[in-house]
């Protein structure tokens, strides 16, 4: 029998099971950060261009939006799709054609003499972006351990902060002094240099499946639903009524078309979303959380150039200088983040953390007007980039995290897919809230002003504060001062829906180095610099649990064939999940062995697909004993014990029988806390160490509280005394309980832990005794009233 091992590239100089060392690392990232920066850059470096770029084209508010939306909203479409691709081809040869995509459309886009050639061209410009933006990530995953990409995804946030920083800079400086059709170039160079560096530095292996099909129908009635209802947010009370018969079309389309994308989903043999992901809630929070972070965050920004250059005058130049607090808060979120990240594995805090910070920003944002302080309005565009900086990259190591390796591309694509239709829908929805504000505003500064709205701007479309004279200029920066403003206002509610969806998140720690084996897809065939060799992708997965159910961590999983040969061998991640690969059909013997626990065999058929199986690992220790309660002490039947672990999951329930034995077996050696409950008795607990075989015999005795009982009387006759407050203190001087006493002049107070109490009676002057109260015992105290009782009355 024969099988294909995955091999590096001769350059790498390791071998295959060894993780990559740092320097190897960057020498990989070296090209795909070089990538990055030139996808950013071609984004930031028209955005203080945009003003000038669409008053040039005779552009409307709405083609601003849409010189925007086209590019979020092919990104959104294409980023699935190249997941899916990556977990098929060359994720190499598939970034260098995402790339080039990029930037011949970026050149493009340059020579645009209209705003319909300008808003196709940055819609090409959205299918080479999708690529880059979900080919980034699966890259990172298939060379770095969970736990490690933290760090890097903060070299990734780096530069995706440098880009930010310097695009405007740069696309200020080339629409001031040259021309806003430079701002498209210059990143061509950057892009030439980046493909080669790629050819030369990033090695991978390469996954490839026998008979690969697309869901190319399923992608086009994805792009199909959410373009119709992103048309419509976009025109909706501008160019038709919202409660017009274009709304009906429009809205009842798209959502007909989303419905059969699902179904179609269902029944493809290689979906571009797979529907499982939704039964996954890391997955499903992931991509909610980010959806909202998505509208929140590109719905928000995109916006700030019109702020500056339209509502305080800045030039482009300018413009970008003034961004950069929120660019610097961007930086040290992700650097600081993915450092501390690498080193606890904890994510969670993170993401809550710059849930908080964005909502805080974003709503700060919403209090700004043209002339409000520069400083202000810094700090509060530097809380919403800590806030991003702290999110958006680790959303995706969450689901990485806990998705199966063969899955690492759609996941990762999932949840940037989610974010660029949160970005698409933000730029749309609050597109269009910006335009129906500015004319408000407009509408109503140059009514007070006694100025008509059609001589004093003469369009419709972004307007030139140069060409616009006093007094009207003024209203006009007030207008979008205020407007972007209430955009920002809009923007919070949503980053504030994705911290609240981010608290349901259950943190599991990111995977080490350690687990590297079970990160690798075994089960898929393998090329090495694009030269596959395909074999049937087959193989077993599943979860490795303990004997209470929770996950068993590096327990090792080894699949020999009927000849008794290993096949495969790897070890369960944090979570106690694997995969091993089967190179053929047939019956295989699945092996799994743990310390301290019975190993387990199991034969499992394999088809033509994974086949998955769950295996429990039984301990070899066990806990036996009884339950005890009263003096002298007596086997007490029906009582509750319960077995947990370290980490406080339930191990195991069991009710004493009638001699009062429980037990408990298949006990993995280990630390553990022995509960027992019995109603009308407090419950004992005990911590036991449990060794890695043999049998703990453990007895436990649980305790009811004791009893205090008496009467009053007077002292005068002896009769019993009624409705007499009886108080009861413990040894600190707080009162535990008190009671009125009935006609006969008796009291009770029942479950009283041991101790010593004061007894205090009121009924003609207070009297105080003494009590000495025991476990399971009765102690009687009476109370005499109007004189004191003789010695010894305290029984």
């Amino acid at each position: 029998m024969s099988s294909t091992t995955p091999t590096t590239h001769p350059g790498a100089h390791r071998p295959a099971d060894e993780p990559m060392s740092h320097r190897q690392i960057m020498e990989a990232l070296s090209g795909l950060l070089i990538g990055m920066f030139v996808a950013i850059l071609s984004s930031t470096v028209v955005s203080n261009a945009l003003p000038t770029i669409v008053a040039d084209l005779h552009g409307s508010e709405s083609g601003y939006t849409w010189v925007v939306t086209a590019t979020l909203l092919a990104t959104t479409i294409s980023t699935p799709i190249w997941g899916k691709l990556s977990d098929l081809f060359s994720k190499k040869l598939l970034i260098q054609l995402a790339l080039g995509i990029f930037v011949v459309a970026s050149a493009v886009a340059g020579l645009s003499q209209s705003m319909g050639m300008l808003i196709a061209m940055r819609a090409v410009q959205g299918l080479g972006a999708g690529g880059l933006t979900a080919l980034a990530q699966v890259i990172m995953a298939s060379m770095i351990a969970p736990r490690e990409r933290g760090r890097y995804s903060g070299y990734l946030g780096a530069v995706f902060a440098l880009g930010t920083v310097s695009g405007p800079l740069i696309g200020g400086a080339l629409t001031e002094h040259l021309s806003w059709h430079w701002c498209f170039y210059v990143g061509v160079p950057f892009a030439l240099l980046a493909i080669v560096v790629l050819q030369k530095t990033l090695h991978l292996t390469t996954v490839r499946k026998d008979h690969v099909r697309i869901d190319y129908l399923g992608a086009t009635l994805l792009a199909a639903g959410v373009a119709s209802l992103l048309v419509w947010v976009s025109l909706a009370g501008q160019q038709f009524d919202w409660g017009s018969w274009q709304t009906a079309a429009m809205v009842g389309g798209g959502i007909v078309l989303l419905a059969l994308t699902v179904l179609v989903e269902s029944r493809a043999a290689e979906p571009i979303i797979p529907l499982r992901f939704f039964r996954n809630p890391t997955v499903v929070l992931s991509a909610v959380a980010s959806l909202f972070v998505g509208v929140a965050m590109f719905g928000g920004t995109v916006f700030l150039s019109q702020y500056f250059q339209l509502a305080r005058g800045a030039s482009p130049t300018a413009s970008g200088l003034r961004t950069l607090p929120m660019i610097l808060g961007l930086f040290v979120a992700s650097t600081v983040a993915g450092q501390f990240i690498t080193r606890t594995g904890r994510w969670k805090g993170w993401i809550l953390t710059g849930g908080i910070l964005l909502t805080a920003g974003l709503g700060l944002m919403g209090t700004v007007e043209w002339d409000t302080n520069y400083w202000v309005t810094a700090a509060w565009m530097a809380l919403i980039g800590l806030g991003v900086g702290m999110m958006m990259q680790n959303l995706v190591l969450a689901v990485q995290n806990v998705v199966a390796p063969q899955d690492l591309g759609s996941a990762s694509s999932f949840v940037a897919f989610a974010r660029s239709l949160g970005g698409a829908i933000g730029v749309s929805a609050l597109g269009a809230v910006l335009a129906h504000r500015v004319t408000d505003h407009l509408t109503d500064g140059l009514r007070s002003a006694g100025i008509s709205a059609g001589s004093a701007l003469g369009g419709s479309g972004v307007p030139n504060l140069k060409a616009i004279p006093e007094p009207v200029r003024g209203i006009v920066q007030a207008a979008y001062g205020s407007s972007v403003a209430d955009v920002f206002l809009v923007a919070a509610p949503f980053a504030l829906l994705a911290l609240l969806v981010s608290f349901f998140f259950k943190e599991v720690a990111l995977r080490g180095a350690g687990t590297a084996e079970a990160a690798q897809s075994p089960a898929e065939p393998v090329a090495v610099d694009d030269r596959v060799q395909t074999v049937v992708a087959l193989g077993v997965t599943g979860t490795v649990r303990r004997h209470g159910g929770t996950g068993l961590a590096d327990a090792v999983v080894t699949l020999t064939d009927a000849a008794g040969r290993q096949v495969s061998r790897t070890r369960t991640d944090a979570t106690g999940r694997y995969t091993v690969a089967a190179p053929t059909g047939g019956t295989y013997l699945v092996i799994v062995a743990a310390p301290h626990t019975a190993p387990s065999a199991t034969l499992v058929p394999v088809a033509d697909r994974a086949t998955v199986h769950d295996v429990v690992l039984a301990g070899r220790s066990a806990i036996t004993g009884r339950v005890l309660a009263g003096e002298p002490a007596q086997t007490v039947t029906d009582a509750l014990v319960t077995l947990t672990d370290v980490t406080g999951e339930v191990v195991g329930t069991a009710h004493s029988d009638t001699d009062g034995t429980y037990s408990f077996g298949d006990l993995m050696g280990g630390a553990y806390v022995l509960t027992a409950q019995l109603p009308g008795h407090r419950p004992q607990a005990r911590a036991l160490d449990v060794p890695d075989a043999g049998v703990l015999a453990v007895d436990l005795q649980v305790a009811g509280g004791g009893r205090l009982v008496g009467t009053v009387v007077a002292a005068a006759d002896g009769r019993p005394v009624p409705e007499a407050l009886v108080t009861v203190l413990d040894g600190t001087g707080q009162v535990v309980a008190s009671t009125t006493t009935p006609a006969d002049g008796r009291y009770r107070f029942d479950d009283l832990p041991g101790g010593d109490y004061t007894v205090t009676a009121a009924g003609y002057s207070p009297v105080a005794r003494t009590a000495e109260v025991e476990d399971d015992v009765e102690t009687r105290v009476d109370v005499a009233l109007g004189a004191a009782l003789p010695q010894g009355a305290v029984r």
